[in-house]
C-alpha cells in the first residue's frame, strides 16, 4: 500500500477541526469607530437558545483544551515574531478584503486595499513587515458578513455552529463563504503552502489577540450570554462601518473616547 500523502487541503481541514474559527475571526477586526464612539442597534435574536448553548458547551471545550492553550504559549513568544505572522496573515487576506470593497461598492477602500497589498507583498516582504502603516495607507477590513448587511439583508437568528462559533445567520452564512472562496486559485503548491501557513497561523494569532477579552467575559454570570451579545455589537458596528466606508487608521479613531478599548 502506498504511504498516505497528506495535502495542504488535508492540513487546512485539521486545523478547522482544531478551532472556535469564527470566535478568531472576529479578531481580525478590531472594533470600528462606530462600536466605540457612537450608539448602534444590535438586536439579538435567540429562539434556538438552549440548542446553540449545547453546541456553544462543545465549542468552548474544544477551545479551552486546544486552541486557547496554544494560543496562550504563542504569546510568550518574541515580539517581533508575533509581529510578523500578524503582519503575514493580514496581508494574505488583503485580496478577500479588496473583493469585499468592491461588492460593496466602495471603490476608495479597494484602492486602498490595492496599494497596501502592493506595498507589503514586495517591499515587505510577502508581507512579514507592514510597510503600508509607515507610509500613511491605512488598513481596514472587510468581509461577506459585512457585505451582506451593508447590501441591506437582515441579521436572522443567533447560530452557534459546530467549530464556527457564535453569530447570526447573514454572518453565519459569510464566514462559511469565507472559508470556501479564494482569490488565489488552486494550481500552485506555493499558495496551497502558504494558504496552510495563513490559516493555521491566523488562528493562533487572532486567538491570542482575543485572550483578555475572553478571559474578562468568562468571569461574568454567564458568558455564552455575554459573548454572544458581545459578538453581536461588534458585527452590527462593522456593517456600519462598511456603509460609512471608512478608511481612518483605526489607532486614530475616537482617540480619547475610547481608551478603554473593547
Amino acid at each position: 500500500m502506498p504511504p498516505l500523502k497528506c495535502s495542504p487541503a488535508m492540513f487546512r481541514h485539521a486545523a478547522l477541526l482544531l478551532t472556535v474559527s469564527y470566535l478568531a475571526g472576529c479578531s481580525s477586526q478590531t472594533p470600528p469607530a462606530s462600536a466605540s464612539c457612537a450608539q448602534v442597534d444590535y438586536p439579538v435574536f435567540d429562539p434556538a437558545q438552549r440548542v446553540n448553548r449545547g453546541i456553544f458547551a462543545f465549542n468552548k471545550a474544544l477551545d479551552d483544551y486546544a486552541l486557547a492553550p496554544v494560543a496562550r504559549g504563542y504569546r510568550y513568544l518574541p515580539n517581533v515574531f508575533q509581529q510578523g505572522v500578524h503582519n503575514f496573515t493580514s496581508n494574505f487576506g488583503e485580496p478577500k478584503v479588496f473583493v469585499n470593497d468592491l461588492l460593496q461598492g466602495n471603490l476608495k477602500r479597494s484602492a486602498t486595499t490595492v496599494g497596501r497589498f502592493t506595498v507589503n507583498t514586495t517591499l515587505g516582504v510577502v508581507g512579514l513587515f507592514d510597510v503600508s502603516d509607515r507610509m500613511g495607507i491605512p488598513r481596514h477590513t472587510a468581509d461577506f458578513g459585512q457585505t451582506f448587511g451593508v447590501w441591506g439583508i437582515g441579521n436572522g437568528p443567533i447560530v452557534e455552529l459546530p467549530l464556527l462559533g457564535t453569530g447570526n445567520a447573514r454572518d453565519a452564512a459569510g464566514r462559511v463563504l469565507g472559508l470556501a472562496f479564494n482569490p488565489f486559485g488552486s494550481n500552485s503548491d506555493t499558495v496551497e503552502t502558504l494558504a496552510t501557513v495563513n490559516l493555521v497561523g491566523g488562528v493562533i494569532d487572532q486567538r491570542a489577540e482575543l485572550l483578555p477579552l475572553t478571559d474578562s467575559l468568562q468571569k461574568l454570570p454567564d458568558y455564552y450570554s455575554a459573548l454572544r451579545n458581545v459578538v453581536a455589537e461588534h458585527r452590527a458596528a462593522f456593517v456600519q462601518e462598511g456603509k460609512q466606508g471608512s478608511t481612518q487608521p483605526e489607532k486614530d479613531r475616537c482617540q480619547g473616547a475610547a481608551q478603554d478599548g473593547f
